[in-house]
């Protein structure tokens, strides 16, 4: 808007001078009366004018001393505008602290709008919307007039980024108008749960079992997935996910993820689908046993580790067990991780295979010779080994002859002479031992060995050591309530009847004589069958006659007691 401007030189009067300043002033009030500033009225909307397009903002005249400026966002589509065009704005204020008019076009239009929403929508309608922009606990969609959109009700699973509806164009449903907060609630949920609900019920009436479909990943468990299958929500349970093994179905499938799968099974009354994901591809246990007979080798992976064994797969969906027994002829391995470790490609030899329970027996050991044929070669009967005494049971000592392969001695075969009840009282372990192997048995891998029988037994030649009537002596090694047993010479053990230690009657043994102590007897019995001599400590100074008396007595004695072996007083004794 211009004005007339008018130069006065020093030269004119006065009088044109204050003919100038009337001029101005009718002039000022013309342009007054053509102003729309006393129409302006805040909170109205008013008309206005383009008269500039920016990037980020519109310039209008609204008739005011200032032009008001519109944000470019409040707009659809900014380009769609037109300078010199008309446009309808809401003011806000008619100036602020810089004398300029705050106004907008989107509050116009939703003052416009809303008396129509009233109008023409009630609760339960569905009408179309706009997502302008995200707040707090949901978004803003813009339905003619700002409605909420909370966040749980954007779709069936809240999402987690709000962003992604930003500008976005959707149906929506009414689910409340509040007339006096001039508010309005929307749901984009209930309407997509609707449609849910239809496709479900469609899809339950088409569907049958060996229907490929493809769907949504919605859900993942420890047992499985939920499969959305646009509208009906099936289960993939980890079973059927693949052929092979896997520990939790995140390990083939993620949330969100779009997925091919099969119909397995229908229940349409309690609307339940099971699918199936491994179903697409051929079962890898046909023809199992053409692809590996029974002693081929074979290659695979170690895929898991577990006390009894290692887990070996051959191919995909395909796997074997190596027992920990079979993974060595002759180390000792208590846990397979003691020589595999997962994802280890080895070499097994396929042992069994149980087609039905999809199990395949592997062995590693079998790739190489087994020691054990070469046992009765290596060890002959009657051969006499050397080696460290490896563990000891109650029923015998193993010894080990090379790595991998034991030797047992039996506690009955460590002694001619004395009955050892533990092995211990014979070797500890770690001991270096002589022995004489007695038995080899290569199937069950068991090699028997002797420790007495590298000497001669000194019964067979008993007469050249003891005769009836000798003095002897030795060391009181055990002692009971019936007797003394004292050690002799050669490891043989000879027993003193408690009657035949003194003349006088004795109450209890160890009164007289203490263990370990020495003794000094006569022999009064050798009896070769039963492997017994008795010793008398009171004969020691008898005479022939005295002596063949105490025998005799000792005879008497012995058959009372009913004491028949030197091993059964040994038991009792230790007892």
């Amino acid at each position: 808007m211009g004005y007339p401007i008018t130069i006065i030189t020093l030269n004119q009067s006065v009088a044109t001078v204050t003919d100038y300043l009337n001029k101005m002033s009718h002039l000022m009030e013309e342009l007054l009366k053509g102003s729309n500033v006393e129409n302006l009225n805040e909170g109205s909307i008013i008309k206005g004018i383009i008269i500039e397009i920016r990037p980020t903002e519109v310039v209008i005249d609204i008739g005011g001393k200032s032009e008001g400026i519109v944000h470019a966002n409040e707009f659809v589509d900014i380009s769609e505008l037109q300078v010199g065009s008309e446009i309808e704005v809401y003011l806000e204020k008619l100036e602020d602290r810089e004398g300029n008019p705050i106004v907008s076009y989107d509050k116009a239009e939703q003052k416009k709008n809303w008396e129509k929403i009233v109008e023409n929508c009630e609760e339960g309608a569905v009408i179309q919307g706009r997502v302008r922009s995200k707040v707090k606990g949901g978004l803003i969609v813009s339905i003619g007039v700002d409605s909420f959109l909370p966040a749980s009700q954007i779709d069936v699973q809240p999402p987690k980024n709000l962003d992604q509806y930003v500008g976005q164009t959707y149906d929506f449903k009414v689910v409340k108008i509040n007339l006096d907060r001039k508010n309005i609630v929307v749901s984009r949920r209930e309407l997509i749960e609707e449609q849910r609900m239809e496709k479900r019920q469609s899809l339950l009436e088409q569907v049958k079992p060996g229907d490929k479909r493809r769907g949504q990943v919605k859900n993942i468990t420890d047992y499985g997935a939920f499969v959305d299958l646009d509208g009906l929500d099936g289960l993939l349970h980890i079973t059927d996910m693949s052929w092979g093994r896997i520990q939790h179905p995140s390990e083939l499938v993620s949330q969100g993820e779009e997925i091919e799968v099969i119909i397995i099974e229908i229940d349409r009354e309690r609307e339940r689908v099971s699918l199936g994901l491994k179903q697409l591809a051929d079962n890898p246990w046909e023809k199992i046993e053409e692809r590996y007979p029974i002693g081929a080798t074979v290659s695979g992976k170690v895929v898991n580790l577990v006390p009894y064994g290692a887990f070996i797969e051959i191919e995909q969906g395909v796997e074997g067990l190596v027992h920990v027994t079979e993974l060595s002829w002759t180390k000792r391995i208590t846990k397979p991780g003691e020589v595999l470790r997962i994802g280890q490609d080895i070499q097994a030899v396929v042992l069994g295979i149980q087609k039905e329970e999809q199990k395949i027996s592997l062995g590693t050991r079998q790739l190489d010779a087994n020691p054990w044929d070469m046992a009765r070669h290596n060890y002959p009967v009657g051969a006499r080994v050397r080696g460290k005494i490896r563990n000891l049971t109650t029923y015998g000592a193993f010894v080990e002859l090379e790595e991998g392969i034991d030797g047992m001695v039996h506690v009955s075969d460590m002694s001619w002479t004395r009955k050892v009840n533990h092995p211990s009282e014979v070797v500890k372990k770690g001991d270096e031992v002589d022995a004489t192997v007695l038995d080899v048995d290569a199937d069950s891998q068991r090699i028997s060995l002797g420790m007495k029988q590298l000497s001669s037994d000194p019964w067979d030649e008993i007469e050249t050591h003891y005769k009836i009537g000798d003095v002897v002596k030795g060391k009181a090694s055990k002692i009971t309530n019936y007797g003394v047993f004292v050690e002799l010479d050669n490891d043989i053990d000879g027993l003193v009847h408690i009657s035949q230690i003194s003349e006088d009657r004795i109450e209890s043994i160890k009164d007289v004589i203490e263990e370990n102590a020495e003794v000094e007897a006569r022999v009064i019995k050798i009896d070769k069958d039963e492997r017994r001599i008795g010793l008398s400590i009171k004969a020691a100074n008898y005479s022939d006659d005295d002596l063949a008396k105490e025998r005799q007595a000792f005879d008497n004695v012995s058959d009372v007691e009913d004491l028949t072996n030197l091993g059964d007083l040994l038991d009792e004794a230790t007892k």
